[in-house]
């Protein structure tokens, strides 16, 4: 089980270690969450994941969410076994974290592309890898939220 920690608690136990990152809102969990985040443990040692605070989430979707705080996130994510730290992060974006921690590997879900991304630039800085999960199709919080708000559970 991962443990919930801040960023300066965190860095002296990545030391000698292949630290793997990923990051993301992670608000109504789902399958395709689970399956990231373990083929990204499978990248390395250890697996960091950098969790957008609900100030962080509100920026990026908008005021209706998230639709589970940051807290119980952090909780459910670190009861995952592929997970071995959760940190919690103010911005839109991760790179602040990163060169904090600069992880061997950063992993990203398989609705993106590395050259989509502003932190891959930085990750490459210090000859990090950037990699991309395999995509789970019709897997996201998004599509669930509009299930949900359509009635139209099956």
């Amino acid at each position: 089980m991962g443990e919930v920690i801040g960023v300066e608690a965190l860095l002296p136990r990545l030391t000698g270690k292949r630290v793997v990152f990923t990051n993301g809102c992670f608000d109504l969990l789902h399958v395709g969450h689970l399956r990231t985040l373990q083929w990204a443990r499978q990248q390395g040692e250890v697996l960091v994941v950098g969790l957008n605070s609900d100030a962080s989430v509100r920026g990026l979707k908008g005021p209706l969410r998230p639709l589970v705080n940051q807290d119980d996130r952090a909780e459910m994510l670190a009861g995952f076994a592929c997970v071995d730290f959760v940190v919690l992060f103010e911005e839109a974006d991760p790179l602040r974290l990163l060169a904090q921690i600069r992880p061997a590997v950063h992993v990203k879900g398989g609705d993106y592309r590395p050259d989509q991304l502003p932190e891959a630039e930085l990750v490459r800085s210090w000859g990090g890898e950037v990699l991309v999960t395999p995509l789970i199709e019709g897997r996201s919080t998004t599509s669930m939220q509009q299930k949900i708000s359509r009635s139209d559970l099956q």
